[in-house]
């Protein structure tokens, strides 16, 4: 595959083009992409490029690293879901931005002393993930997702270091639609403090994750320090 300057940064078109075989099935659910010189090879690059546009793929949650073996595919269903477009996250890193995942905190909550959370779920509890990303460093996102407790989730944070979506799909979550919405809301002065900024309006995303039987599997609320970086949507016509 010959890569072109101008469709932008070398290691984002090889990501995108390992990312695309994935989706396709070329690479197969645990099976090893091909090694580093086999891709240096083939798509004229350095190592360095090649290892920066598997770390993107490895953020995005489609491979895992494994030291003395390879680079793992994990399974695409959940993640081919929000790929039909070009994603918020997938736009940052084509723009040089680094974006990382942080520290996750999980536990199970009581529904009845929240209630929103009384809204959507039919369960007397539910789990709730509590995770920071940075932006260059920089505090710039906090996700809190909340999730039925019929299913068996681990209390153990590195159990979510990668892709909840990925943890649902073992607990045979088949995912079938997403829907978002936006607003501008006043986050708690907990999430402001993780955020590190003073209290004030926020922009806000909530998620509704529905299963194939259209039974609501994720509720989410993202705020996001757009003092950094403003939330992109890129519409392909």
């Amino acid at each position: 595959m010959k890569l072109l300057r101008k469709k932008g940064p070398f290691y984002i078109q090889v990501k995108n083009e390992l990312k695309e075989r994935i989706i396709k099935g070329e690479y197969p659910k645990n099976s090893l992409i091909p090694p580093e010189p086999e891709l240096e090879k083939e798509f004229g690059v350095s190592k360095i490029t090649i290892r920066k546009a598997v770390e993107q793929l490895a953020i995005e949650g489609y491979v895992e690293k494994h030291s003395g073996i390879g680079t793992k595919v994990l399974d695409n269903r959940a993640i081919s879901k929000l790929s039909k477009g070009q994603g918020f996250s997938e736009y940052l890193l084509s723009t040089g931005y680094t974006l990382r995942k942080g520290n996750v905190t999980i536990s199970k909550i009581d529904v009845s002393d929240h209630p929103i959370l009384s809204n959507f779920f039919h369960e007397k509890e539910c789990y709730c993930l509590e995770r920071i990303y940075t932006l260059n460093d920089q505090p710039y996102i906090h996700f809190t997702h909340y999730i039925p407790g019929r299913f068996l989730l681990s209390l153990d944070p590195e159990t979510f270091k990668d892709s909840l979506y990925e943890v649902l799909y073992e607990q045979g979550v088949y995912f079938n639609r997403f829907q978002d919405e936006f607003g501008v809301e006043n986050p708690s002065v907990k999430i402001a403090r993780l955020l590190n900024i003073e209290p004030k309006p926020l922009f806000q995303r909530t998620r509704f994750s529905y299963d194939i039987n259209e039974q609501l599997i994720e509720y989410s609320i993202g705020y996001y320090n757009t003092d950094i970086h403003k939330y992109v949507v890129n519409l392909n016509i």
